[in-house]
Formats: C-alpha cells, structure tokens, sequence
C-alpha cells in the first residue's frame, strides 16, 4: 500500500483561510443566515468532531457589514494563537459559517482530498511545532502551507475515513444517549423535588374528594406512577425553613447526607507517567492524568476545592481526588443519585472563602440546606435512576474504549503504516 502513496504538501491540497473580526456589539444572536463560530464554541457538548451548535448567528445583512468571509462546509477549522491552538483541536463545519479572528479555516480541495480523511490527517500533526512566537504563540499560513504529507489515493482516503468514522459516530451516539438517559433522571428528581408534582397532584384531588382513601387519590392523581410509589407521596404540604415542603418531609443539610473530606495530593512518583499508570487523577475540572493506585474505590462526588468551583462530577470507578477537590460520600447508598442532583443546585460562587483563587471549605458545603424526603421515596428514586446511571456508565466506558482504539488506528492508517483491509477485518472482529 506504501506505493501508492504520494508525498505533497497541505498548501498543495487545501487553501487557509484567517478568521474576521467579530465585535461585541455584533454578539448574543442565537438565528440567523451564519452561525459565527469562536474558540470556546469548540467545547460544546455536540461539537467533539462536528460544529453543529454555536453560540452567536448573524445575518447575511451583519455578515456583508463586518465584511466577514464565509467558510464553506465541510472545512477544518482550528484557533491560530494563543494557548487554545496548543491544544491541537479540530473541528469539521457543517453548513457555511463564519468564524473569528483567533481562528483559520483549513479548505480541503476537492477532487484531491476527502474532507473527513483531511480532518483525520489534520489530527495528526502537531501545530506547535510550527507555531511562531514565545509568550504569544501563533500559526501563519505559509508555514502551515509548507507541512509536508503523504496522501492515498481518493478511494482509500474514503475508506480510512469510513474507518474512523464509524469509532466517531458510535461515540458521538453513546453521547446523545447519555444526556437523554441524563435528562430522564434530572426531569424525575425536579418534578419529584423540586416542583413536587406527585404532591400537588394528590393535594388537588384531595380536596376535591375529601373522603377517597390514599390509595384512591393516589390512583386518579399519578395514573402515570406504580400505585406503590404514589402512596407514598403525601396530599399536603406544610412550611420549613426553605418555604413550603411535603408534609412529613425534613428539611437538612448536606452532612445529613453525605460525609464530606478532602482529596489528597498524589506522591511525586504517582505522576511520572508510566504504563502502570490507568488511575484517573481527578482535579476541580475533572481528570487531569493518570496515577498507578487509586485513592477510592467506591463511588464517589466530587467538586472543586481550591481554583475551580461549581461543577459536581459522579465517578463510579476507582479514582485519586487530587488535593483541590472535595470529596462526598454518601451515608446511604440510596441517597448517592439524589445528592448529586442536589448538589448541582447550590451556588458555589456565594460560598466562596478566597480573595487570590476561589475557596470552598469542607464546612460551608456540609452545612448548605437540602430537603430530606421520606426514606421509601428515595429508596424508589435511587431504583429509577441507578439503573439510568448503570446504562449512562456502561456507555461511557465504551466510548473510552472506542476512543482509545480510534487514536491507535489514527496514526497508522493516517500514515500508510496499516492497510485498510487489515484494519476493517481488525474492527469486525472486534463486532464494529
């Protein structure tokens, strides 16, 4: 396969195009003819590989105004300066769009090269080692242009993208099943606890039918739950300290719970990379490497301590929470799924102790107010959503299999090094 190969060069097989200017006073419109695409518009979720969701849409009118260039669909666009371009991200556009003046579009011609091999290949090359400029670094055109590749024919190019993009697409759908499977569970807990809709709707028929039994009420009021769930709702509310709750119902705190602990700083030796390293080391944004023993085992929550607050993250597997984050551990099993969702409502930036960098103490989150609901109606609530978060875990770690297998056949079939029909018999194999 090596023979048919040819050497070329990006400038010979696509055109480079720099981004527009894009005022403030231009920003905040969610239609229009363009979406407008910047940097941080490549971390939503959905826009892994595709640019699918933006931020800002303008006009046709805005777009000849700003005299803004329009990038046709089916380019790769990437930032061009600064930290984010060190990061190596690309990104496939899907209709016309504009993009702004930290970012290039890179313009596959056609005929020449298939435009999702072109992002594939793309992937591949590391843009720091052309980058220009020590405390600013940027990308110019003519060095881009001059970055040699080799290119199959059209066919295989088709073929290694097919490939790849299968790994891609299984992941990309595993994503969307996620946030479904994740939005069933935040629309049971907030219509259970936070807008108690079971309650209200015994409440209504109560008063309609004073003398109905709880089991009658309960059948008319939520023909959509098991009777044995809705029973255990009560018809009434009564007022706590957070305003009108369930009658019979608590009102506590996180330690009620939840113990809450710090993480601990990994030894130095835990963080020189190693094949024995497979431990995700957790920090206040999330994984931020590898360690070669866990922390934990059991599953846990976990938020920024020092530097980042705000996002709750659930972690089922064995892990190492770094020293800026803060550990939650529920008292009960049954109460893991509803804390975490609790948890996601407090504002973290009121709770905030540091005037350099952000702080939360262990105290301050231990005594924010949470409702307590009655046991049986959590015990049901973790069955709903255990088996959600099971489907949503289990689908995680295929998509982290997957995307370890794509980034190992990435390079080879990139480079001619792995012949296509070794790679499409290696996948059906494997059942993909």
């Amino acid at each position: 396969m090596g023979g048919e190969w040819t050497s070329t060069t990006l400038g010979a097989i696509c055109s480079f195009a720099t981004g527009s200017a894009f005022p403030k006073s231009a920003q905040g419109d969610m239609v229009g003819k363009y979406p407008f695409i910047k940097v941080s518009d490549m971390n939503l979720p959905g826009n892994d590989r595709f640019i699918t969701i933006a931020n800002n849409w303008v006009s046709k009118e805005t777009q000849a105004r700003l005299r803004a260039k329009v990038h046709p669909e089916g380019s790769t666009v990437f930032a061009k300066i600064g930290v984010a371009l060190t990061y190596n991200r690309r990104r496939i556009l899907t209709q016309p769009a504009l993009i702004d003046n930290n970012m290039m579009a890179a313009i596959p011609i056609a005929g020449l090269v298939d435009h999702l091999f072109f992002y594939y290949m793309l992937c591949t090359i590391d843009f720091n080692e052309v980058a220009v400029g020590t405390a600013l670094p940027y990308l110019n055109i003519s060095d881009l242009s001059r970055i040699t590749v080799r290119l199959p024919s059209l066919k295989d190019q088709q073929a290694i993208a097919c490939i790849l993009g299968t790994l891609d697409d299984k992941i990309e759908l595993n994503r969307r099943m996620n946030q479904t499977l994740e939005d069933i569970a935040r629309a049971i807990f907030k219509s259970w606890f936070i807008n108690f809709d079971p309650v209200r709707a015994k409440a209504a028929v109560r008063r309609a039918y004073p003398n109905w039994t709880n089991a009658q009420i309960s059948r008319a009021a939520c023909p959509n739950l098991k009777p044995e769930i809705a029973e255990l709702f009560p018809d009434s509310f009564e007022d706590s300290e957070l305003g009108e709750i369930p009658k019979g119902w608590r009102v506590g705190h996180v330690v009620d719970l939840a113990y809450v602990s710090s993480g601990k700083r990994p030894e130095a030796r835990y963080t020189d990379p190693s094949p024995e390293s497979s431990v995700p080391l957790w920090g206040g944004n999330g994984p931020m490497g590898f360690v070669p023993e866990p922390l934990t085992t059991e599953p846990i929550l976990l938020t920024g301590r020092v530097g980042t607050l705000g996002s709750v993250f659930r972690i089922s597997t064995p892990c190492w929470p770094s020293d800026n984050t803060l550990i939650i551990r529920a008292k009960r099993p049954h109460t893991f799924e509803y804390l975490f969702l609790q948890l996601q409502k407090i504002d973290y930036t009121s709770l905030n102790r540091g005037s350099t960098q952000p702080l939360l103490t262990q105290t301050d989150l231990q005594s924010q107010w949470v409702i307590l609901p009655a046991f049986e109606v959590l015990e049901h609530f973790s069955r709903f959503t255990c088996s959600i978060y099971g489907r949503i875990d289990a689908d995680e770690r295929e998509s982290r299999t997957l995307a370890a297998l794509r980034d190992a056949l990435l390079p080879k079939l990139i480079s001619g090094e792995l012949r296509v029909k070794d790679a499409e018999k290696f996948l059906e194999e494997r059942g993909l």
